[in-house]
C-alpha cells in the first residue's frame, strides 16, 4: 500500500510516500511504526484512538474506523489538521 505521509511526520519516513501492508488501517499503522518506530504513537492514542487532529484517507475517502479494511492498491493519505491561531 502506498501511504501519504503529512509534513510533521516526515521526520519519521525521510520522505512523503512510503511503503507499508495491512488488511486494516489499524494494522498498516503496525506496519509503518515497525518500520518506522515512534510514528504510530504520533497519530493514536493510549485509547486506541485516532488524535482529534489526524485525519486517515483510503482511496480520497474519508476513513473514519482503524477497522476499515484495505486492499493492496489502495493508497492511503494522513493528514494532520493544523491548528493554532
Amino acid at each position: 500500500l502506498k501511504v501519504v505521509v503529512p509534513t510533521p511526520l516526515r521526520s519519521y519516513t525521510g520522505r512523503r510516500e512510503v511503503e507499508a501492508s495491512g488488511e486494516t488501517l489499524a494494522a498498516l499503522l503496525v506496519d509503518l511504526d515497525r518500520q518506522f518506530p515512534g510514528i504510530r504513537f504520533r497519530v493514536i492514542d493510549e485509547q486506541e484512538r485516532p488524535r482529534p487532529h489526524i485525519r486517515f484517507f483510503v482511496n480520497g475517502e474519508q476513513a473514519f474506523r482503524l477497522s476499515q479494511p484495505l486492499q493492496p492498491t489502495d493508497a492511503v493519505q494522513i493528514v494532520q489538521a493544523l491548528s493554532g491561531g
